[in-house]
Parts: C-alpha cells; sequence; structure tokens
C-alpha cells in the first residue's frame, strides 16, 4: 500500500530513495527534472550508477564497464547493491552508504526486483514509483522501435505497474504533460528531506 515519509520514518541518518517503475515511464526524465530543481543543494546527491553497457549507449548517464571490471569491482565491495537485469549488470557505489549515514537523501534509478537489496542496504528506504498508463507507456516503446506494438501490449500485460513487498511508496503517475509528473517527482523527493530545525 502507498504511503508518504511520515514523522515515525524519521531518522537522523539520511534516506535512499529508489526510483523504480516501467520501461516508458519516464524515471529517467523525472530524475532529471528533479536533479536541476535541487542542484544548489549538497545534501541531495544523484547516483550515476554503474552499468556493463558503453557509456555511449544513449539512456541514462552512467559509468560504463566491462563484465570483468564489474566482477572485480563486486568482489571488491565497491557497490552497496549489485543486480542483473535484461542481460546487463547495475551496481550502486558503496559510498551511498555513508553519504545517507551524514544524512543526505540520495537518489538512485532502482529496479522492483533489486527492492530486497536495498532495503537490506539502506534501512531508511522510500520506493518511488513511477508509472503510465500501459497504452501511454505503449506508444513511448513502440517509439523506441525495439518491438512492435504487439508483443509490446503482449508485454505490458504480464507485468505489474505496482512494487509488492512491505516498502514505504510514493507512486507518481506520468502519463501527462511532463511538468506536472516532474513536479510531483520534486514535491516527493522534498518529503524525504530532513525537517528544518
Amino acid at each position: 500500500m502507498d504511503r508518504a515519509p511520515t514523522d515515525n520514518d524519521a531518522q537522523t541518518r539520511g534516506r535512499m530513495v529508489a526510483v523504480v517503475g516501467p520501461s516508458g515511464a519516464g524515471k529517467d526524465t523525472l530524475m532529471a527534472y528533479a536533479a536541476r530543481h535541487f542542484e544548489d543543494r549538497e545534501d541531495v546527491i544523484f547516483v550515476r550508477r554503474i552499468i556493463t553497457r558503453d557509456t555511449a549507449a544513449g539512456g541514462e548517464d552512467h559509468d560504463g564497464v566491462s563484465e570483468a571490471e564489474f566482477h572485480a569491482l563486486e568482489q571488491a565491495g565497491r557497490f552497496a547493491v549489485s543486480w542483473q537485469a535484461h542481460g546487463l549488470r547495475y551496481g550502486i557505489p558503496a559510498e551511498t552508504r555513508d553519504a545517507v549515514d551524514k544524512g543526505r537523501v540520495v537518489i538512485a534509478n532502482g529496479s522492483r526486483s533489486a527492492l530486497a537489496l536495498f532495503k537490506a542496504a539502506y534501512p531508511s528506504l522510500i520506493v518511488v514509483n513511477v508509472t503510465a498508463r500501459p497504452e501511454v507507456l505503449a506508444s513511448r516503446l513502440e517509439a523506441r522501435g525495439r518491438e512492435s506494438r504487439q508483443e509490446i501490449l503482449q508485454r505490458l500485460e504480464r507485468s505489474s505497474l505496482t512494487v509488492a513487498g512491505d516498502y514505504c511508496v510514493i507512486t507518481i503517475d506520468n502519463s501527462g504533460a511532463m511538468e506536472e509528473a516532474g513536479q510531483a517527482m520534486v514535491e516527493a523527493l522534498s518529503t524525504c528531506l530532513p525537517a528544518k530545525v
């Protein structure tokens, strides 16, 4: 069940905010919108993920490494969280735990399949679930040209747009204007900031 952070969730430490949602929901776009809003705040950090994908491949801004390099980083304990999805491996740098412990709000592009790992690494986890209506997702995915509309619709029918598990979840519907959803993202992250005393 969705709920916003409350005073009962407040801790002296900061928070990890994992942004999740299906392909085509617009996670990267909304995170970029929020990053511009919070760019002058040192206590808000947007994570640059490490991915086994060429840095020039497009999509999110990330550090691209080879499979061997990723494995070496993993073995050296350089990731707070690492997981595999869609034939790629993803890592969240270990130093993000220190940032959370120092009271900062850290925002990372996550994965619903890896939320248990996020929760284990960051007990003060907040999940922002970015969704959109199935027909909107289908149109956005079709525009990428990687699958036919029928294949996309069948995939969407098999997938869930919700987050399962005992997490503090804030859901943002990004079916309409990007500015509207972007402001919703800013407001969601603002609720995660420590109260000023």
